[in-house]
């Protein structure tokens, strides 16, 4: 009989937090020499143990957004129904609703299958090892491999943020063709916070997966304009998500009740290059907005 991976997946011991926030070289290793190993094991888990519970699509987007992002990749010409969806807090910040929070308890369901598949997820340690979240790229070795969910991911990196932030912030274009995604979940007994900082990518695209009756208090993310000192301060309903350019310095504040949950997106160039400041970026007339880059992907992935 062939190797059972999902078991052998399941037998890894991973290392310790200390290891891992210390960048440890034995960290390295583990993910890189499992990397196959862990990618066959979610392939087999998705095949064999999802059950009948509800697929992951588009469905789970909000309706109004996914419906005028439909009309946009037929007739680019009607793209600014999606700009009006988008309400402008700062200068290259960005808000809207996302998720159809009606729907969000499927994917929900998902995540929290796949966190008890007992397969080991590499946590997003260049964020504090934020220990509620996951790396979601195949960039990054110990990602979550499902394919049912990475074809979910892919869809809203190519289908979704990537034209909507070329007609946004027209000045990514050309800095967005490889991407990366991670999931956070704030806690006042574990990961509370986020110090100042910008991000490393071109643009962020940040949503919020919390269900209507998941309240928390605290942990909201404060934006900062760098040439006027205006601040923008949001706090995140179900569903909702803010778009913004990396470079936007921004810190979330403590949590003090409750679990906030997030995926957080990123496009930027080859081998993680940005816009420099006041960049006019590539051309971007509708129809070069609306499609899919064909630029190779590479391996850079920024943590």
């Amino acid at each position: 009989m062939p190797p059972n991976e999902l078991e052998q997946a399941r037998q890894l011991v991973l290392p310790s937090r200390e290891e891992m926030l210390r960048r440890d070289p034995t960290v390295h290793h583990f993910w890189e020499s499992n990397r196959q190993l862990l990618q066959h094991a979610w392939e087999q888990w998705d095949r064999t143990e999802r059950g009948d519970t509800p697929r992951l699509g588009d469905s789970l987007l909000d309706e109004t957004l996914r419906e005028a992002v439909d009309r946009a990749w037929q007739d680019p010409a009607t793209e600014s129904t999606v700009r009006e969806l988008w309400h402008e807090v700062l200068p290259g910040v960005f808000h809207t609703q996302f998720f159809d929070p009606k729907r969000l308890g499927d994917l929900r369901l998902f995540l929290d299958e796949a966190a008890d598949a007992q397969i080991p997820l590499r946590p997003p340690y260049g964020i504090v090892l934020n220990r509620g979240g996951a790396m979601l790229d195949q960039r990054s070795a110990g990602y979550l491999a499902a394919p049912e969910f990475q074809e979910l991911y892919r869809e809203l990196l190519d289908r979704y943020m990537r034209p909507i932030a070329r007609l946004l912030l027209p000045d990514v274009a050309g800095y967005d063709t490889q991407t990366f995604g991670f999931s956070i979940r704030y806690q006042p007994t574990t990961d509370t916070s986020i110090r100042p900082h910008s991000d490393a990518s071109a643009v962020t695209l940040n949503i919020n997966l919390n269900l209507p009756d998941e309240e928390y208090s605290g942990s909201a993310v404060e934006f900062i304009d760098h040439v006027t000192g205006r601040t923008a301060e949001l706090s995140f309903a179900p569903g909702t998500a803010v778009m913004h350019r990396g470079n936007v310095p921004h810190v979330a504040h403590p949590i003090t009740s409750g679990t906030r949950s997030n995926i957080v997106l990123w496009l930027y160039g080859a081998s993680g290059r940005v816009q420099p400041t006041g960049a006019i970026g590539a051309p971007t007339d509708p129809e070069r907005r609306w499609e899919i880059p064909s630029d190779a992907k590479d391996d850079f992935a920024p943590f």
